[in-house]
């Protein structure tokens, strides 16, 4: 029997809805790397201590306001209409996959980096990535039984990173990119 987790305090509550929105906030207006903590405390009325204690640090900050939106993602995949949600083949869910994750990296390209950079490895110990590997592990599996699923999600998933996929952008503009890396994912399944 699992405990549940103690309830947050309505201040504590306040205190992070008010820091999420300014963060938010003056990072539309100034650009992630432009906002430091202490400007996001002061929009917040926090004091510092308030803000490291609950996100430790801007990328903790990146990852809480990103946390909403993965969720959304994910639900859409879990039941949403199909092709992205379930009903359709893999390949289709796949190709679809795609294309969603990376509207959602590109419209928060500099959240998603700075939450994928932090530290070494910072990108595979955020649980939405273990729920994106997960899915596209079982696409790839379903599209050609036999096949080293696992391993080749995370190669995929290499595509979809924050530096590779914004430096493609970049380079080749958002529709281009997507239709590459969706290629690739497609070229995974079916082989030429």
């Amino acid at each position: 029997m699992r405990a549940r987790p103690p309830k947050e305090r309505a201040d504590a509550a306040r205190n992070r809805e008010k820091v999420l929105a300014a963060a938010a906030r003056l990072f539309a207006e100034k650009g992630v790397e432009a906002v430091s903590m202490d400007a996001i405390a002061a929009a917040a009325e926090v004091g510092k201590g308030t803000l490291f204690r609950r996100f430790g640090d801007k990328s903790g900050l990146a990852v809480a306001l990103l946390d909403t939106r993965e969720r959304d993602l994910q639900q859409r995949i879990l039941s949403g209409p199909p092709p992205l949600g379930p009903g359709a083949p893999a390949r289709d869910r796949l190709a679809a996959f795609v294309a969603a994750y990376l509207g959602y990296l590109f419209d928060h390209l500099d959240l998603v980096r700075m939450s994928e950079t932090a530290s070494p490895g910072a990108r595979y110990r955020i649980g939405a990535y273990r729920f994106w590997h997960r899915h596209v592990s079982i696409l790839l599996a379903e599209s050609r039984p036999g096949m080293d699923a696992d391993v080749l999600s995370h190669v995929l998933l290499a595509a979809v990173g924050a530096e590779a996929a914004g430096v493609l952008r970049d380079e080749y503009g958002r529709d281009r990119a997507i239709d590459g890396i969706t290629a690739l994912a497609l070229a995974v399944v079916n082989p030429p």
